[in-house]
């Protein structure tokens, strides 16, 4: 059954105002606002709609989490493409070379989190820094070996499926960078930084907006600008108008497996409803059912986090022992998720729905002793029920 509570009805409730347009140009009662057919928005005929640096660093992040799977790469050419400085040649995109943001600039580097709490997102920082680090020192030269517990190497899957490259406790790093990065770089700047009051409202924003007072040499207000940001962090890759879902290896992808599941059908649209009503609100200047939508955005995006935490975990307990290749990759992309958790928000707070004390709690669950070969049923069970209850859905729900 698909999960619902209160928050939701928000979006149900704002859509009920009433207007002619999403454009500036439109008549009527400029407050009055309601859901637009697709995320297009313009001024005088042109578009009002940027996050070119949100598809860029997606863009970045891809072609790292490519190049973690090949032996070949250094870790200093990793490090240059997590902590990219401009005109250095990291990318095999000339344009991604050319640009002036970086992955790492950007993690764990929001506003209402990280600002004033830079022992913490020095310290998350350094957790890639590391990831990246060990998956040179210590997977790359055991390419060729057998993975045995304590020590590093390869599992192929059963059936002759895929070879998993891990480390003596059996992660494998690459998917704790992947997946960690949905949660550190794209929910923590959407959520807790483009989506905040302190970075919409900040400065004159508000009166520029309500003035139409557009950022200089743009076609938007810095509003409108900053809204778009956090929308780019999830279709930054898809199609703006008519997303798709699944176009890049993050967020989007994610949402799009949750979408699949029956028990949380919908979820695409109620994302990007509220993405869509919250812009059109800005336009409108009605910033109650702008921040309407975006604690609507901090509930659906959260719970994407969560359902696969819990997913994972239960994916990768059924065939621990039997498959264990299969299950250490599971349970890889479970400790990034978990690991996410904490950039995650609860609606109306100022706080995620797991600590940074929380998530280091399960990830010593996960890693202590050798890691993945000392699980049991048990510990992945215990940890997927804390989850699921946090989030008002059942392990049931989410692992299947």
């Amino acid at each position: 059954m698909k999960t619902k509570n209160l928050l939701l009805s928000l979006l149900v409730v704002s859509s009920l105002f009433q207007s002619c347009s999403s454009d500036d140009d439109g008549g009527g009662n400029p407050n009055e606002v309601m859901t637009p057919a697709n995320y297009a928005f313009t001024r005088g005929g042109e578009t009002t709609v940027s996050f070119s640096g949100q598809t860029t660093r997606i863009q970045m992040a891809q072609e790292l989490i490519d190049a973690l799977k090949d032996n070949t790469v250094t870790e200093a050419q990793l490090d240059g493409m997590f902590a990219h400085v401009e005109g250095s040649d990291d990318f095999s995109d000339a344009d991604l070379n050319a640009s002036s943001k970086s992955i790492r600039s950007k993690t764990a580097a929001s506003s209402d989190y990280f600002s004033a709490n830079t022992t913490n997102a020095n310290a998350i920082k350094a957790h890639f820094d590391a990831w990246i680090k060990a998956q040179v020192d210590e997977v790359f030269p055991n390419w060729g070996n057998i993975a045995t517990a304590g020590n590093a190497g390869n599992l192929q899957e059963g059936g002759g499926g895929a070879t998993r490259y891990v480390n003596a406790r059996g992660l494998e790093y690459n998917q704790a960078v992947n997946k960690g990065l949905i949660g550190a770089l794209m929910v923590d700047q959407m959520l807790n930084n483009y989506l905040s009051i302190s970075v919409l409202d900040a400065g004159t924003n508000r009166a520029d907006n309500d003035a139409g007072t557009l950022a200089e040499g743009k076609d938007y207000t810095t509003m409108e600008h900053k809204w778009d940001e956090a929308f780019g962090y999830l279709y930054g890759t898809d199609n703006a108008t008519n997303p798709q879902l699944g176009a890049d290896s993050f967020l989007n992808k994610y949402l799009s497996k949750v979408e699949e599941d029956a028990d949380f059908a919908g979820i695409a649209d109620d994302v990007y409803n509220a993405f869509k009503l919250g812009r059109a609100a800005i336009v409108a200047k009605n910033y109650d059912v702008r921040d309407a939508q975006a604690e609507v955005l901090r509930e659906k995006i959260s719970q994407i986090i969560g359902i696969r935490a819990v997913y994972y975990l239960q994916q990768g307990k059924a065939t621990l022992g039997t498959d264990n290749a299969s299950a250490f990759h599971d349970l890889s992309e479970g400790f990034g998720f978990i690991y996410s958790l904490q950039f995650t928000r609860k609606p109306g707070t100022n706080a995620p729905y797991f600590t940074k004390s929380d998530v280091d709690a399960f990830i010593a669950t996960l890693t202590s002793g050798n890691g993945f070969w000392d699980l049991t049923s048990q510990d992945l069970d215990t940890m997927s029920d804390v989850i699921s209850a946090r989030f008002s859905f059942t392990t049931a729900q989410a692992g299947s």
